[in-house]
């Protein structure tokens, strides 16, 4: 078996209408209905597949090894890519503005990524986020 690319990434939520308003509303992706199911096809491919250990999600947003109670915990991510690391920083004051709360805001992280992280109504990591590496 050869794998080419990630095919597809869909979130499988309990309420369609929140999860629509956040990626169609909120982040202006061009989602199609058919009807409660919202898609979009030939969308630019995934430059990134890993399985992350939720202790290493903690330290990345949390700055500890445990993921908080108070939070629940993801099972998985998903990150849109932004023009740069000042798109990042405009990306979430757009969504503060309309009210969407942060897991945190841009900051840089060791390896140089430029990132904003908020969980998504079905429970989804979602990062807001500039990698040079894929910019050159």
């Amino acid at each position: 078996m050869e794998i080419k690319c990630i095919s597809g990434f869909a979130s499988i939520t309990k309420d369609p209408a929140a999860s629509a308003s956040l990626y169609q509303g909120a982040l202006g992706l061009p989602l199609e209905a058919m009807n409660e199911y919202r898609f979009v096809d030939h969308f630019p491919g995934a430059n990134h597949f890993g399985v992350w250990p939720l202790a290493m999600a903690a330290q990345s947003c949390f700055g500890q090894d445990e993921w908080p109670e108070s939070v629940p915990e993801p099972t998985a991510t998903i990150e849109f890519e932004l023009a740069d690391a000042a798109a990042v920083e405009a990306a979430v004051l757009e969504m503060k503005a309309k009210g969407q709360a942060f897991i945190h805001e841009a900051r840089t992280e060791p390896w140089g990524q430029t990132v904003a992280r908020f969980m998504s109504p079905e429970g989804v990591l979602i990062g807001l986020s500039y990698a040079p590496w894929l910019h050159d």
